[in-house]
């Protein structure tokens, strides 16, 4: 299966390079999304009025009797409008002559936006007068009657990419913004990759594709879920954040190899790559190891790639944890570009700079550098300020800017305490060129890593919207992140445990004996996919054993195995291996696609705080219709004062 060239040709529309910090070039995609298909495509104008689409009209249609439908795009001097729809537009010409005055008139009065079905003759355009920028620019339309479907009132915002609009307004009518180039582009691949993905999982691998409850049972541990009330006093059903029990009951089932396009609910606030409702494509395979789960979504991603980005590489880098944090400072690291984390502390192991000093006197202390390409020619002093802010009110931490060029006039502080030397091997270790800046920090080795880490992508943004280039945005960097510790100390308790993953994903089998010895110190078999930056999907082996299981959540996490009665039941009749993966496709979808939030890639989002712009939704509910389900609910004080006015 291929993916239909009418989609094809509008991806390699998107094809040229969009800064991150730019909008598209909706000239371009305008042009794609019109772009011809061949006679292979589906079957666009089957069971429906028109005979063809806007879109697909070519001289080589002359003559022939078409009936089109579509929205107005605009009209010009009453002598021709041009008409829209999914596939494109096309020009039709406005009658002039009196016999056709009502055709004239609902064609000249009809508001723009406004559904019309004509129908005509496809007829070439007079010489001189094609539009070779338009796919349908060598012919028009000779209309010969005319309906109008619907007309439209005055709009809240024109539709038309370039114009801007507030998020809000979008959402508040989002049918309407669902309308625009961009919006199509998006939800159209994305309906294209989601079949090829299930195409390669189904068809070529085997799995069955199995829908799984909405209304479940609160999960121990991870993120607050949604919950829905019952008819049976103080009962409560929850929404599940994933289908995580669901997928391994079914490999106890049997089921072997299972998919999902999974809905999912998170009751936390919204984030440019959250939403409190989202979507992932959701696997689980029995008899299989983490190598076997790696390959098959790289696999997955290679075959459902859009046409005309860079084809997918296969197998993705691999590193651990540990590796990620030392040298990126986030165990999701944007590999498009350099400035990694360097140890420097050798280099100081006899500095007479104080902080240095002690950092390094204490157990786990360090120095780290990162070296910032072309810094004293793009950083102002006010961003250097900047930078030794964030670190002391976010990290408690000190920055130390170094400029190695000895010839610079606003050197930092510490330069007359730096022996040439250490200068030398700092140039060395750092490889630094002429005109770049070393930031450079000391502390316990965690948290100067990621410190730095985040300072590693404030000053790419920075750079970058100076006008270097360092993150190719065409490029996509696939990677693997393995052997996660197993276990994180509580926040609120540091000497409690709580799962880093979820608490069903299995020990790495080199550490199963440190669980009853330094369970902190044991590693897992969970392993994130990230792209670009973003954590795309992530997943686990999962744990088997009823008896490890149960020892797990009772004896480590001090949860109450009674919630999971039925998962350590199931367990327990013959389990097999099974390990599992799910892929954020809202995030995917809005990486693939350039889009800057991934409510830009879902057709129905929630706004920031979680609420639909367009329907008012959460709304509130009389209390009448409350009494089944043995709720009252109890007002906030400030909210009765205002409720009272």
């Amino acid at each position: 299966m291929t993916f239909p060239s009418w989609l094809s040709q509008l991806c390699r529309g998107l094809s040229r390079p969009i800064r991150r910090t730019t909008q598209p070039i909706w000239g371009s995609l305008y042009r794609s999304l019109v772009q011809s298909s061949q006679r292979r495509n589906p079957e666009f104008s089957s069971f429906a009025v028109r005979t063809n689409t806007c879109g697909e009209l070519r001289s080589s249609h002359l003559g022939q009797e078409v009936t089109l439908c579509g929205w107005i795009q605009y009209r010009r001097q009453n002598t021709f409008l041009v008409l829209r729809d999914f596939h494109g537009l096309v020009q039709v010409v406005i009658p002039q002559d009196e016999s056709a005055a009502s055709v004239r008139k609902i064609l000249c009065e009809a508001p723009v936006e406004s559904v019309v079905q004509v129908s005509g003759t496809v007829i070439s355009r007079p010489a001189g007068q094609e539009n070779p920028k338009m796919p349908t620019g060598e012919i028009e339309i000779k209309v010969k009657t005319a309906e109008l479907l619907n007309a439209c009132k005055k709009l809240p915002f024109e539709i038309k990419d370039f114009m801007k609009k507030t998020e809000a307004l979008r959402l508040q009518y989002r049918y309407l913004d669902l309308r625009s180039f961009q919006m199509q582009y998006n939800l159209r691949l994305r309906s294209q990759m989601v079949m090829k993905m299930r195409e390669y999982l189904c068809n070529l691998h085997g799995f069955v594709d199995i829908e799984t409850p909405t209304l479940f049972k609160r999960t121990p541990g991870g993120a607050k879920e949604f919950l829905v009330p019952s008819r049976e006093p103080g009962k409560f059903y929850s929404l599940p954040q994933s289908p995580q029990q669901f997928k391994q009951l079914l490999m106890v089932g049997g089921l072997d190899r299972y998919f999902q396009v999974a809905r999912c609910y998170r009751d936390e606030g919204s984030r440019p790559d959250r939403q409190p409702e989202f979507t992932q494509i959701d696997i689980e395979m029995s008899f299989v190891d983490q190598t076997g789960i790696q390959s098959l979504i790289e696999g997955l991603l290679q075959y459902s790639w859009p046409n005309d980005k860079d084809p997918v590489v296969v197998p993705f880098p691999t590193v651990t944890f540990t590796e990620a944090l030392a040298t990126y400072g986030t165990d999701k690291p944007d590999t498009r570009f350099g400035m990694k984390i360097i140890d420097i502390s050798d280099v100081f192991r006899n500095t007479e700079i104080g902080f240095l000093q002690d950092a390094l006197s204490k157990p786990h202390g360090t120095v780290k550098a990162i070296c910032i390409p072309e810094g004293a020619k793009y950083l102002k002093r006010k961003d250097i300020e900047s930078i030794r802010k964030f670190a002391a009110d976010h990290f408690n931490q000190e920055i130390l800017p170094v400029f190695l060029n000895a010839n610079r006039n606003w050197n930092s502080p510490v330069a007359s305490f730096i022996m040439e030397s250490q200068r030398l091997e700092l140039i060395r270790l750092m490889d630094t060129q002429e005109e770049d800046v070393v930031l450079l920090t000391a502390g316990e080795h965690n948290k100067a890593c990621c410190l730095l880490g985040k300072l590693r992508l404030e000053c790419a943004d920075l750079l970058e919207t100076r006008g270097m280039v360092l993150r190719d945005p065409t490029l996509f960097s696939f990677l693997w992140v393995v052997d996660f510790p197993l276990f994180l100390p509580k926040e609120e308790n540091p000497r409690e445990l709580e799962s880093a993953h979820h608490p069903f994903t299995a020990p790495h089998p080199s550490d199963i004996h440190l669980l009853y010895t330094e369970p902190k110190k044991a590693r897992s078999q969970h392993y994130d996919l990230v792209l670009n930056g973003n954590e795309i999907g992530g997943g686990s082996i999962r744990i088997h054993n009823a008896e490890l299981q149960r020892y797990i959540l009772a004896t480590l996490l001090k949860e109450d195995v009674k919630m999971l009665s039925h998962l350590l039941q199931a367990l327990d009749y013959g389990a097999p291996p099974h390990g599992g993966i799910a892929l954020g496709l809202d995030r995917l979808i809005c990486l693939v696609t350039g889009s800057p939030s991934i409510r830009d890639v879902i057709a129905f989002p929630k706004s920031f705080r979680g609420h639909d712009l367009m329907s008012n939704a959460p709304d509130s509910i009389p209390s009448e219709e409350l009494k089944p389900y043995h709720i009252r609910v109890s007002w906030p004080t400030d909210s009765k004062a205002e409720r009272a006015h």
